[in-house]
C-alpha cells in the first residue's frame, strides 16, 4: 500500500486533493457544523491556500527577469531575433483570441443560457464600482512602461518586469568582455536555483488545491450551479470545444505530439483550475515547457506576455459572459450588433494586465458601450469562482502551446525522444 502511495505523481495528488477539497467544501456547505466551526475551518482553508500562492507568486519575479536576461544577452547577439520572437508572439496571439471569442459567440447563440433568467438587484454596487473603472489606450500603454523595477516587482506586474528585463537584457547584449560574463553568470545561476525552488514548492501544490477548491465550496456550495447552471456548462463547453477545434488542430500543423503536451501542461493545469488563477501555475508552466523542448528564451518571453495578451479562456468568457447578459435581459442583438462587440472585445480585452479584476471590469465596460443592464455582472458574479477555474485552466493551457509553436516557427523545438531526457537547448555562454 505504502509502495503504492509513493509511486503516485505531483499531478495524481493535486487530483485526490481536489476531490478531498470539494467533499469537505460541500460538508461544510450544508451548515453540518456550527457557524463558528464552519468560520474556522474555512479560516484554515484561507490561510493554507493563501500561504501556498503567497509561495508561487514569489518565484515569478526572480524566474522571469532571470531567464529572460539570460536567453535575450547569452544566447544571441542578433537583436533581431528578439523583434521576430515578440512579432510572431503577437501574431499567433490575435489568432487564438479572435478565435476564442467566435467559439464563445458560436456557443452563447446556439445553447442561449441566458434565456429564462430573472435579473436582480444583487450585489449591483460591486458592478457598478467595475463599470467605473474605464480602461483606456493611453492608460494600457502607461502601465506598459515601468517607472520603477522594484514596484512592478513587489506588485508581481509581469508584463512590467518582462518589459524590463527586454531592455536590461538588451543593454546587457550590448556590454562586452568580463563585465557581460559575470552578470549572466549570475543570472544563470539565479534561474537554476529558481527552477529548484519551483520543484520545491510545487511538493505542497496538493494541501495548496485542496484548500483552495474546499475554500470556493464550502462558501458558495454546490447549489449555486443550479440557478445559472446552464452559464457553467455553455462555457465549459465552449472551453472544451476551443481546446478541441482550435488547440489540437494547431498541434497537428506544427507538429507537436498532441499525447505528450497534454501530459506535460496537465500539472500546471490543474493548479491553475483549482486555485482559478493562471498566475499560480506560472512557474511549473514554465519549468515543464523547457523539459518539453522549449528554450527558455522563448518560454521566459511567451508565457509571461501571453498572461497579458493570450487568455484564450478569459475572452471566450466575455464572449458569454456579454450575449448571455442581453438574453436575461430579453434584449436581441443581431448579428452585425454582435460581431461589433466582438472586435470591441479585441482590442479592450488586450488591457487585461492593467486592471484588477479585469475581466469583471472589461465586462462591464463592454455592457455600459452596448447599453446593456450592469445587473447581468451582478448576475454572473455568484458562479464567477466556478467560471473563473475552467477559464484559468484554458489560459494557462493556450499560453504554453503559443510557446511551443513560437519555438517550431523559430525552428528550436528540440522535444526529446523520452520525457525523462532534458532538451537539447545550446549553451548560454563560454565562461572557460
Amino acid at each position: 500500500m505504502i509502495k503504492h502511495v509513493r509511486r503516485l505523481s505531483v499531478s495524481q495528488w493535486i487530483l485526490i486533493a481536489m476531490i478531498v477539497g470539494i467533499l469537505f467544501g460541500w460538508y461544510l456547505s450544508t451548515k453540518s457544523l456550527s457557524p463558528v466551526a464552519t468560520e474556522n475551518w474555512l479560516r484554515v482553508f484561507k490561510m493554507t491556500s493563501g500561504a501556498f500562492l503567497h509561495l508561487v507568486k514569489c518565484i515569478i519575479v526572480p524566474l522571469i527577469f532571470s531567464t529572460l536576461v539570460v536567453g535575450i544577452a547569452g544566447h544571441t547577439d542578433d537583436m533581431k531575433a528578439v523583434g521576430r520572437i515578440a512579432l510572431k508572439s503577437v501574431i499567433y496571439f490575435e489568432i487564438a483570441t479572435t478565435l476564442a471569442l467566435f467559439v464563445g459567440l458560436g456557443a452563447v447563440n446556439l445553447i442561449k443560457p441566458g434565456e429564462g433568467i430573472v435579473m436582480t438587484r444583487t450585489a449591483v454596487a460591486t458592478a457598478e464600482k467595475a463599470a467605473a473603472t474605464k480602461v483606456t489606450l493611453e492608460g494600457v500603454i502607461e502601465h506598459l512602461t515601468p517607472q520603477s523595477f522594484f514596484d512592478s516587482a513587489a506588485r508581481n506586474d509581469v508584463l512590467q518586469v518582462v518589459v524590463y528585463a527586454l531592455l536590461f537584457g538588451i543593454a546587457l547584449g550590448q556590454v562586452k568582455g568580463i563585465p557581460k560574463q559575470t552578470m549572466l553568470a549570475f543570472f544563470e545561476g539565479v534561474s537554476q536555483v529558481m527552477f529548484k525552488f519551483t520543484g520545491l514548492v510545487m511538493l505542497l501544490a496538493p494541501f495548496g488545491v485542496g484548500a483552495a477548491i474546499a475554500t470556493t465550496v464550502g462558501q458558495n456550495g454546490l447549489g449555486i450551479l443550479s440557478n445559472l447552471g446552464a452559464l457553467v456548462l455553455t462555457l465549459y463547453g465552449a472551453l472544451l470545444v476551443f481546446v478541441l477545434v482550435v488547440l489540437v488542430p494547431v498541434m497537428w500543423v506544427t507538429r507537436i505530439p498532441v499525447k505528450r503536451f497534454f501530459r506535460t501542461v496537465r500539472e500546471p493545469a490543474l493548479l491553475a483550475f483549482s486555485t482559478a488563477t493562471s498566475e499560480a501555475a506560472l512557474p511549473d508552466a514554465m519549468r515543464l515547457m523547457h523539459k518539453f523542448g522549449v528554450p527558455q528564451r522563448i518560454v521566459s518571453f511567451v508565457l509571461p506576455t501571453g498572461y497579458s495578451f493570450n487568455l484564450d479562456g478569459s475572452t471566450l468568457h466575455l464572449a458569454v459572459a456579454s450575449v448571455f447578459v442581453a438574453q436575461a435581459a430579453g434584449i436581441h442583438l443581431d448579428f452585425k450588433t454582435q460581431i461589433t462587440m466582438m472586435l470591441t472585445l479585441m482590442l479592450t480585452s488586450k488591457g487585461v494586465a492593467a486592471v484588477s479584476r479585469a475581466t469583471l471590469v472589461i465586462l462591464s465596460g463592454t455592457l455600459a458601450t452596448f447599453h446593456l443592464p450592469i445587473e447581468g455582472v451582478a448576475l454572473i458574479l455568484g458562479v464567477d469562482a466556478f467560471l473563473d477555474m475552467a477559464r484559468s485552466s484554458v489560459n494557462l493551457m493556450g499560453n504554453c502551446l503559443a510557446s511551443a509553436v513560437v519555438a517550431r516557427w523559430e525552428g528550436e523545438l528540440n522535444i526529446p525522444e523520452s520525457e525523462d531526457e532534458p532538451p537539447e537547448n545550446p549553451p548560454v555562454m563560454d565562461l572557460s
